[in-house]
């Protein structure tokens, strides 16, 4: 019985010794399962990053360069359009010339020895030019013999004393233009001065005497 008794602690001595180790190696392969499994996780290597940060380089440049040549297009189409722009500017007033100077071919083409057939042929073409220009264009002509001197508009070159109220253009060598309210050209006349007598017709007090006024 005894012996019966010892084998049976025996077994049992052993099966408790070979449990513990049984779960120590389940233990470690969990372990290396792990270890395994942070392996395949593991940061990439210096070599491959390098790699990645290359092939990422190369794209940007390439975006870069693609992007460098449209602006450099649309820098060149836009100076190409703002050439045009310049050259061509006048194509419409230029247009609207032709036509007087078909007319003034004709007139040169007309029989000289009709003098007053010329004139009113040069006449119609001025008549047609003025009103084109004043209404399609808002070109304007001013400066006419006795219109008050402003020195804004006009440009004197020559002054003289006579019998007037006001400084006066009494001759107009180059009549002046306005685009719109834009004075293109300054209209050169003669001025004509306030002499003694027109300044002695004042009143004492500074102000123009009833006939001066009156004129």
């Amino acid at each position: 019985m005894k012996d019966k008794k010892g084998d049976q602690r025996s077994r049992k001595e052993r099966e408790e010794q070979a449990v513990p180790g049984t779960a120590q190696n389940a233990e470690t392969a969990e372990q290396d399962m792990g270890a395994a499994g942070a392996a395949d996780t593991a940061p990439q290597s210096a070599q491959e990053r390098i790699a990645e940060l290359e092939t990422e380089l190369a794209e940007l440049k390439d975006q870069y360069l693609r992007k460098a040549a449209e602006f450099d297009n649309y820098r060149k189409r836009m100076i190409k359009e703002k050439q045009d722009a310049f050259d061509y500017a006048n194509t419409s007033l230029l247009a609207d010339l032709l036509d007087s100077l078909d007319n003034f071919d004709r007139a040169l083409e007309a029989d000289t020895t009709d003098a007053a057939a010329i004139k009113q042929g040069v006449e119609m073409t001025k008549t047609q030019l003025v009103n084109m220009l004043e209404s399609k264009y808002n070109l304007t002509g001013y400066g006419q013999k006795g219109d008050v001197f402003d020195p804004n508009i006009h440009e004197a070159i020559g002054s003289m004393q006579g019998a007037v109220s006001v400084p006066t253009c009494t001759e107009v060598y180059l009549k002046g233009y306005k685009l719109k309210d834009r004075v293109i050209r300054h209209a050169k006349v003669m001025v004509t001065m306030p002499d003694a007598a027109a300044q002695g017709a004042e009143q004492p007090d500074g102000g123009a005497s009833e006939e001066t006024q009156e004129n």
